[in-house]
């Protein structure tokens, strides 16, 4: 059954993410749409969206190794810290203090679903300035894994998390383009470590 406000793509990815859709479960079309009380279009629109997101591999759930996850992260690293060089020179200073705003959010006061959005606001915002339809379009195929990462820091609040945001941002406003991307490419590399931990630990129960 679909949760209010989730769409066929979101409940499906989330129960990925929580191990109610096990690794070893073949994912039918057929079996999805009882299981979800929809038609097969959309249970077929969304399992090609996970397919091309990697979380589906040949019907069934896709559990990467720990090398597969830090190979997924690498390029996400690769891509948002080229994309922030490009911030760092156009980016105007609206832009700066959006970026900014999404670094005000009180992570012990707001809620788990808003926080995941607001810190995916503030690496949207990042991606954004590449300009380039290609890059945007391989940063999508990593929506899931961004999701489950960010979920995962964000549940177990990683320490620093919204400060190193911050960081950032205060370095581009000081014109210090080579400490902003060190300081990005440094916060990206927490996130996967801290997330490795919890992830593997919990796939290999």
């Amino acid at each position: 059954m679909i949760r209010d406000g989730l769409t066929v793509y979101q409940q499906i990815r989330n129960d990925i993410i929580s191990n109610e859709l096990k690794q070893n479960e073949k994912l039918t079309e057929a079996k999805l749409a009882k299981k979800y009380n929809v038609s097969r279009t959309p249970i077929r629109e969304a399992i090609k969206q996970l397919e091309i997101e990697y979380f589906i591999r040949d019907g069934y759930v896709f559990i990467p190794t720990s090398e597969e996850y830090r190979d997924i992260f690498e390029m996400r690293i690769l891509l948002e810290t080229h994309a922030l060089s490009k911030a760092c020179t156009v980016y105007t200073k609206e832009d700066l203090l959006e970026l900014k705003s999404y670094t005000e959010i009180d992570i012990n006061q707001e809620d788990e679903e808003t926080i995941i959005a607001t810190n995916d606001l503030f690496h949207q915002k990042i991606i954004k300035a590449t300009n380039n339809q290609f890059i945007l379009e391989t940063y999508q195929k990593l929506k899931s894994y961004i999701y489950l990462f960010s979920k995962t820091v964000i549940d177990k609040r990683r320490p620093g998390l919204i400060e190193e945001h911050k960081e950032i941002v205060e370095a581009m406003i000081d014109h210090d383009n080579k400490q902003a991307i060190h300081l990005l490419e440094e916060h990206l590399k927490k996130d996967l470590e801290f997330s490795l931990y919890y992830l593997i630990n919990n796939t290999s129960k």
